[in-house]
Protein backbone atom coordinates (compact mmCIF):
# COMPACT_ATOMS: atom_id res chain seq x y z
CA UNK A 1 0.00 0.00 0.00
CA UNK A 2 1.55 3.23 -1.23
CA UNK A 3 1.54 6.69 1.13
CA UNK A 4 2.51 8.20 -1.26
CA UNK A 5 -0.97 8.29 -3.11
CA UNK A 6 -3.44 8.34 -0.63
CA UNK A 7 -6.12 7.77 -2.71
CA UNK A 8 -4.72 4.72 -4.92
CA UNK A 9 -7.73 2.83 -6.63
CA UNK A 10 -6.40 -0.70 -7.22
CA UNK A 11 -9.33 -2.98 -6.29
CA UNK A 12 -10.88 -2.98 -9.53
CA UNK A 13 -14.17 -2.67 -7.76
CA UNK A 14 -15.66 0.03 -5.42
CA UNK A 15 -16.21 -2.45 -2.62
CA UNK A 16 -12.69 -3.45 -2.85
CA UNK A 17 -11.51 0.29 -2.97
CA UNK A 18 -13.31 0.72 0.20
CA UNK A 19 -12.28 -1.98 1.81
CA UNK A 20 -8.61 -0.72 0.61
CA UNK A 21 -9.14 2.94 3.05
CA UNK A 22 -6.39 1.47 5.34
CA UNK A 23 -2.87 1.77 4.60
CA UNK A 24 -0.85 -1.63 5.85
CA UNK A 25 -4.25 -2.98 7.59
CA UNK A 26 -2.45 -6.25 8.66
CA UNK A 27 0.78 -4.22 10.86
CA UNK A 28 0.17 -3.28 14.24
CA UNK A 29 2.98 -0.24 13.79
CA UNK A 30 2.24 1.42 10.65
CA UNK A 31 -1.55 0.63 10.19
CA UNK A 32 -3.79 3.89 9.11
CA UNK A 33 -7.21 4.38 8.56
CA UNK A 34 -7.57 7.03 6.24
CA UNK A 35 -11.41 7.64 7.58
CA UNK A 36 -10.45 9.95 10.63
CA UNK A 37 -13.47 11.93 10.35
CA UNK A 38 -16.70 12.43 8.09
CA UNK A 39 -15.18 14.60 5.81
CA UNK A 40 -12.61 11.92 4.85
CA UNK A 41 -15.14 9.95 4.41
CA UNK A 42 -16.93 12.41 2.02
CA UNK A 43 -13.46 13.34 0.17
CA UNK A 44 -12.93 9.47 -0.52
CA UNK A 45 -16.50 8.99 -1.94
CA UNK A 46 -16.03 11.94 -4.71
CA UNK A 47 -12.78 10.55 -5.10
CA UNK A 48 -14.57 7.18 -5.64
CA UNK A 49 -17.23 8.89 -8.12
CA UNK A 50 -19.75 7.34 -5.41
CA UNK A 51 -20.58 11.27 -4.65
CA UNK A 52 -20.95 14.30 -7.00
CA UNK A 53 -18.83 17.24 -5.31
CA UNK A 54 -22.20 18.96 -5.33
CA UNK A 55 -23.76 16.47 -3.23
CA UNK A 56 -20.63 16.26 -0.99
CA UNK A 57 -21.11 20.00 -0.45
CA UNK A 58 -24.88 19.73 0.89
CA UNK A 59 -23.39 16.40 2.90
CA UNK A 60 -20.69 18.29 4.62
CA UNK A 61 -23.09 21.75 5.08
CA UNK A 62 -25.75 18.78 6.72
CA UNK A 63 -22.65 17.22 8.88
CA UNK A 64 -21.74 20.98 10.14
CA UNK A 65 -25.88 20.90 11.25
CA UNK A 66 -25.51 17.43 13.10
CA UNK A 67 -22.36 16.42 13.70
CA UNK A 68 -23.05 13.68 16.09
CA UNK A 69 -25.75 12.21 13.43
CA UNK A 70 -22.06 12.48 10.77
CA UNK A 71 -19.86 10.83 13.50
CA UNK A 72 -22.64 7.75 13.64
CA UNK A 73 -22.41 7.52 10.14
CA UNK A 74 -18.74 7.67 9.90
CA UNK A 75 -18.53 4.46 12.29
CA UNK A 76 -21.51 3.25 10.64
CA UNK A 77 -18.90 3.46 7.48
CA UNK A 78 -16.35 2.06 9.48
CA UNK A 79 -18.76 -0.84 10.59
CA UNK A 80 -19.51 -1.86 7.27
CA UNK A 81 -15.74 -1.66 5.60
CA UNK A 82 -14.54 -4.22 8.32
CA UNK A 83 -17.06 -6.54 8.27
CA UNK A 84 -16.71 -6.53 4.17
CA UNK A 85 -12.91 -6.89 4.92
CA UNK A 86 -13.60 -9.71 6.68
CA UNK A 87 -16.12 -11.42 4.50
CA UNK A 88 -13.79 -11.14 1.25
CA UNK A 89 -10.57 -11.96 2.83
CA UNK A 90 -11.71 -15.11 3.40
CA UNK A 91 -13.16 -15.53 0.29
CA UNK A 92 -9.38 -14.70 -0.89
CA UNK A 93 -8.86 -17.12 1.60
CA UNK A 94 -10.97 -20.12 0.10
CA UNK A 95 -12.61 -20.30 3.35
CA UNK A 96 -16.21 -19.58 4.94
CA UNK A 97 -16.90 -16.54 6.35
CA UNK A 98 -17.93 -16.34 9.68
CA UNK A 99 -21.66 -16.41 10.26
CA UNK A 100 -21.88 -13.45 12.47
CA UNK A 101 -20.11 -11.50 9.65
CA UNK A 102 -22.82 -12.47 7.47
CA UNK A 103 -25.19 -11.38 9.46
CA UNK A 104 -24.13 -8.01 10.19
CA UNK A 105 -23.45 -7.53 6.14
CA UNK A 106 -27.46 -8.97 5.97
CA UNK A 107 -28.47 -6.18 8.53
CA UNK A 108 -26.92 -3.24 6.57
CA UNK A 109 -28.69 -5.15 3.35
CA UNK A 110 -32.05 -4.63 5.02
CA UNK A 111 -31.19 -1.56 6.52
CA UNK A 112 -30.27 0.18 2.84
CA UNK A 113 -32.08 -1.91 0.18
CA UNK A 114 -35.52 -0.87 1.55
CA UNK A 115 -35.21 1.94 -0.77
CA UNK A 116 -34.07 0.06 -3.43
CA UNK A 117 -36.04 0.43 -6.85
CA UNK A 118 -36.14 -0.43 -10.30
CA UNK A 119 -35.98 2.82 -12.53
CA UNK A 120 -36.90 2.41 -16.21
CA UNK A 121 -34.44 4.88 -18.40
CA UNK A 122 -35.32 4.76 -21.94
CA UNK A 123 -34.94 0.93 -23.07
CA UNK A 124 -33.55 -0.58 -20.04
CA UNK A 125 -34.05 -0.97 -16.18
CA UNK A 126 -31.51 0.00 -13.27
CA UNK A 127 -31.77 -0.18 -9.84
CA UNK A 128 -31.41 2.96 -7.84
CA UNK A 129 -31.21 4.05 -4.38
CA UNK A 130 -33.96 6.20 -3.77
CA UNK A 131 -33.46 8.42 -0.54
CA UNK A 132 -32.72 11.57 -0.11
CA UNK A 133 -29.44 13.38 -1.51
CA UNK A 134 -28.89 15.28 2.24
CA UNK A 135 -28.86 11.64 3.62
CA UNK A 136 -25.29 11.82 5.29
CA UNK A 137 -25.03 8.35 4.63
CA UNK A 138 -26.06 8.31 1.35
CA UNK A 139 -22.48 6.69 0.14
CA UNK A 140 -23.04 3.67 1.52
CA UNK A 141 -25.50 2.19 -0.44
CA UNK A 142 -23.95 1.93 -3.63
CA UNK A 143 -20.76 0.51 -1.67
CA UNK A 144 -23.12 -2.06 -0.20
CA UNK A 145 -24.21 -2.52 -3.98
CA UNK A 146 -21.15 -3.13 -5.23
CA UNK A 147 -20.49 -6.03 -2.84
CA UNK A 148 -23.25 -7.48 -3.42
CA UNK A 149 -23.10 -7.87 -6.90
CA UNK A 150 -19.58 -8.72 -6.40
CA UNK A 151 -21.05 -11.96 -3.85
CA UNK A 152 -23.65 -13.04 -6.45
CA UNK A 153 -20.88 -13.40 -9.46
CA UNK A 154 -20.35 -16.98 -8.57
CA UNK A 155 -17.91 -17.80 -11.36
CA UNK A 156 -16.42 -14.78 -10.37
CA UNK A 157 -15.24 -15.17 -6.91
CA UNK A 158 -11.84 -16.64 -7.49
CA UNK A 159 -10.63 -13.59 -8.79
CA UNK A 160 -11.15 -12.36 -5.34
CA UNK A 161 -7.39 -11.85 -3.68
CA UNK A 162 -5.42 -10.30 -1.58
CA UNK A 163 -1.75 -8.57 -1.96
CA UNK A 164 0.98 -10.92 -0.96
CA UNK A 165 2.92 -8.04 0.08
CA UNK A 166 3.44 -8.34 3.95
CA UNK A 167 1.65 -6.71 5.51
CA UNK A 168 -0.36 -4.84 3.10
CA UNK A 169 -3.57 -6.67 3.49
CA UNK A 170 -5.31 -4.89 1.01
CA UNK A 171 -7.94 -6.84 -1.19
CA UNK A 172 -8.26 -6.85 -5.02
CA UNK A 173 -10.90 -7.84 -7.66
CA UNK A 174 -7.87 -9.71 -10.29
CA UNK A 175 -9.23 -8.60 -13.80
CA UNK A 176 -6.25 -10.20 -15.34
CA UNK A 177 -6.64 -12.99 -18.36
CA UNK A 178 -4.70 -15.69 -16.80
CA UNK A 179 -5.62 -14.78 -12.96
CA UNK A 180 -2.44 -14.58 -12.41
CA UNK A 181 -2.47 -11.15 -10.37
CA UNK A 182 -0.10 -11.20 -7.26
CA UNK A 183 0.47 -7.40 -6.04
CA UNK A 184 -2.00 -4.41 -4.65
CA UNK A 185 0.44 -2.88 -7.07
CA UNK A 186 3.46 -3.64 -9.33
CA UNK A 187 4.79 -0.26 -8.44
CA UNK A 188 4.01 -1.09 -4.95
CA UNK A 189 3.82 -4.36 -3.54
CA UNK A 190 4.71 -5.44 -6.45
CA UNK A 191 8.07 -3.56 -6.54
CA UNK A 192 9.02 -3.88 -2.76
CA UNK A 193 8.82 -7.67 -3.12
CA UNK A 194 11.06 -7.36 -6.57
CA UNK A 195 13.51 -5.36 -4.76
CA UNK A 196 14.03 -8.43 -1.73
CA UNK A 197 14.01 -11.09 -4.23
CA UNK A 198 17.59 -8.90 -5.65
CA UNK A 199 19.00 -8.39 -2.02
CA UNK A 200 18.57 -11.65 -1.54
CA UNK A 201 20.42 -12.88 -4.64
CA UNK A 202 22.93 -11.02 -4.37
CA UNK A 203 23.44 -12.24 -0.65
Amino acid sequence: MSETNPYMMVGERLCMDFINTVSWRESTEKRRDWFTDYAKLVDWSIHAEVLTAKQAQNLLVEAGENPSKAEEVLKQAIELREVMYRVFKSISKKTSPYEEDLARFNDYLSQFYQSLQIIQDEDQFTLKFNQPENNLDAMLPPILQSAVELLLSKNELDRVKQCEGDPCGWLFFDTSRNRSRRWCSMADCGNRAKVRRFYQKEK
